[in-house]
């Protein structure tokens, strides 16, 4: 067994782990990092990146290759009745395979100086590290990036939560050009379907609900325009499942250890924001580890989910709610587009809640209304 002394280790080579140690090497710690899966990991979801996540990537020194994936300019809802599309205010967005993303992180980690060990078996605490059955890992400070199921927030006595919720999603890509430059949301009355594209020539498809069993095939029959498009297009990845979990931890850290992204508390995936907020989480964290307080970590970590779980919650109330209801809000976006702008501006963070009042909510108010 191998025995080692580092700065900080982390446990979990996600993207919120692997971002996390390239954060503090930035600061010269030294970081090794542990995952008991062996790359290349894949994990159902979206795979887009919104302008705001790529702008906390750059400033981790991270830049996405524009080859790498493939550029959105915006954000489209799609229901059976109305159509409304919103660009980003500033940039573009691009969706990557996850695997994809995981290696291009994996190699920022590299050439930063992250120690990489995977395969390592299950990760277990000690006063003065983290130890497996293959190695022993001596560090000041741990983090936790092993998921939505952490077995380091376990073990850590960190499990206690104020929200939680759950929805189950399942995931696909299929071999067909893209038929648009937005990111597209098909919202029906079971479920929602988030479509992007990963290349010129393959779609990701990742549908959410609150049904455990329904798969893509039964829930792409309750959409019919998204159905049509892919009709007789050939799946090039299998189905894969992956729970959406909302979830607000009373604390994010202990003693010398902190949690981060999905095992420090998660947003739904309506939202497609959960990496983002990794990628911020982790700069956060390397600038409190400098510093000596978590505490601090603590205070941002609140802070910068504030946000992320005001807009889940609005998207919750105004589009999950009675078919009809969902339907008349779409409509009167679509008749008050500036509207849809404005609030995907909010949700990237490129404008604040303040700014839709009083005139957006006016004009949307009458829209609906006239509905």
């Amino acid at each position: 067994m191998t025995e080692s002394v580092y700065d900080v280790c982390v446990v979990g080579g996600g993207p919120a782990g692997l971002a996390a140690a390239i954060a503090v090497r930035q600061y010269g710690l030294t970081v090794i990092l542990l995952d008991r899966a062996i790359p290349p990991i894949d994990k159902a979801c979206g795979e887009g990146l919104m302008p705001d996540s790529l702008r906390a990537l750059a400033q981790l020194g991270v830049t996405l290759p524009t080859q790498a994936g493939f550029n959105f300019r915006g954000i489209r809802f799609v229901d059976d009745h109305s159509c409304v599309s919103a660009d980003f205010p500033n940039g573009t967005g691009i969706a990557i395979r996850r695997t994809v993303l995981q290696q291009l992180l994996i190699e920022a980690a590299e050439r930063a100086g992250v120690a990489l060990r995977w395969g390592t078996g299950t990760v277990h605490l000690q006063k003065s590290g983290v130890a497996s059955d293959k190695l022993i890992a001596r560090a000041r400070w741990i983090v936790g990036a092993d998921g939505l199921n952490s077995q380091i927030r376990h073990q850590a006595g960190l499990d206690r939560c104020r929200v939680e919720r759950t929805r189950y999603g399942f995931r696909r890509h299929f071999r067909v050009a893209p038929w648009s430059s937005y990111m597209e949301v098909y919202w029906g009355a079971r479920c929602q379907a988030y479509v992007s594209p990963v290349s010129g020539e393959e779609m990701c498809i990742a549908v959410i609900s609150q049904d455990p069993k329904l798969r893509l095939t039964e829930a792409l029959a309750g959409l019919p325009q998204l159905e049509r498009r892919i009709r007789g297009a050939q799946p090039v990845s299998r189905e894969m499942g992956a729970l959406s979990v909302t979830r607000k931890l009373r604390r994010v850290h202990r003693d010398r250890l902190a949690l981060l992204g999905d095992a420090s508390g998660s947003v739904d995936a309506v939202t497609g924001e959960g990496m983002c907020l990794s990628f911020k989480q982790a700069a956060a964290l390397a600038r409190a580890i400098r510093s000596g307080d978590l505490e601090k970590y603590q205070e941002e970590h609140n802070r910068l989910g504030s946000r992320t779980h005001s807009m889940a919650a609005l998207l919750r109330v105004a589009l999950e709610s009675q078919t009809g209801l969902r339907q008349r809000i779409l409509a009167s976006l679509a008749r008050r587009p500036r509207v849809f702008e404005s609030l995907l501006a909010i949700h990237i963070g490129e404008r604040g809640f303040l700014d839709l009042w009083p005139r957006g909510v006016f004009e949307f108010g009458s829209a609906f209304l006239s509905g």
